[in-house]
């Protein structure tokens, strides 16, 4: 196994039960990223079910999560032939931190679509003209493992000059030996710097409920990210991320609510 495959690794201790240590490296100063804890939930709904691809999660994000023991809770709420549905809960200290709704199902690797929409516009540059950003000692274990390249367009927040978009756009993979699966997915689906920065705001901006969507088993490689949000307001903003793979397919989509963070406190 791979850093990533070990710290989302899930053991089973009883009927809808499973024992995971969750890897402070998945995320910025102490609390866990999103995308990682969906990663964790996915593969105990998948070890519970007899599908093997979690299509659609729908996750509440009650509290943060740290480093350390906790339990993953699986109960079904119907099994069929084509997909099965679950509540899935993170549970840590005996409260949740996360509540989520995950559906299984079996997803074919040479499925190709039916119809699909024009690629993300604009498109992301190749890799050897995007930005790789050297992370603070803040972020630093999430960049340990999670590599990268953004689109220069869209990190005029670094700077100080945000574009007034709320955009995001990179390339993605694990820096481990991991090629991109179901679970690769849940984490890249919230790996991007939220879009909200590129509007002036600064600071942490937790992830009240996500949804993603697995759409194809992805090919080997570089993962495309495009993420953008539609509305900021009252201190909340939304975020849609589509994940394309080396092969040029759509593989999964996202949209999230979070609070627009506010700048550290000195």
């Amino acid at each position: 196994m791979s850093r990533f495959g070990d710290a989302t690794a899930v053991e089973r201790v009883g009927e809808g039960r499973y024992r995971v240590e969750l890897d402070g490296a998945f995320g910025f100063a102490e609390a866990l990223n999103g995308g990682y804890l969906m990663a964790v939930l996915a593969r105990a709904a998948v070890d519970a079910s007899p599908h093997r691809h979690p299509v659609a999660t729908c996750a509440n994000f009650l509290r943060v999560a740290k480093a350390g023991p906790a339990e993953v809770r699986v109960e079904q709420r119907k099994t069929g032939r084509t997909a099965t549905a679950a509540h899935v809960s993170l549970v840590q200290d005996d409260r949740v931190a996360v509540d989520a709704l995950i559906t299984t199902a079996d997803l074919a690797p040479d499925a190709e679509p039916d119809w699909v929409g024009a690629p993300p516009s604009p498109p992301l540059p190749p890799v050897e003209r995007c930005k790789h950003v050297e992370p603070s000692e803040r972020d630093r274990g999430f960049a340990d493992h999670v590599e990268l390249h953004f689109d220069p367009a869209t990190l005029g927040w670094l700077d100080g000059r945000p574009s007034g978009r709320p955009e995001c756009r990179a390339w993605f993979r694990l820096r481990d030996p991991y090629e991109p699966d179901a679970f690769a997915l849940a984490l890249a689906v919230d790996a991007l710097p939220p879009v909200v920065l590129n509007t002036g705001a600064k600071g942490w901006a937790p992830t009240v409920e996500m949804t993603w969507h697995m759409r194809a088993v992805p090919a080997p490689g570089l993962l495309e990210l495009h993420g953008r949000g539609r509305m900021v307001t009252g201190g909340w903003f939304d975020e849609e991320v589509e994940v394309w793979d080396s092969a040029g397919r759509l593989v999964a989509q996202s949209r999230q609510l979070a609070r627009v963070g506010r700048p550290p406190s000195r």
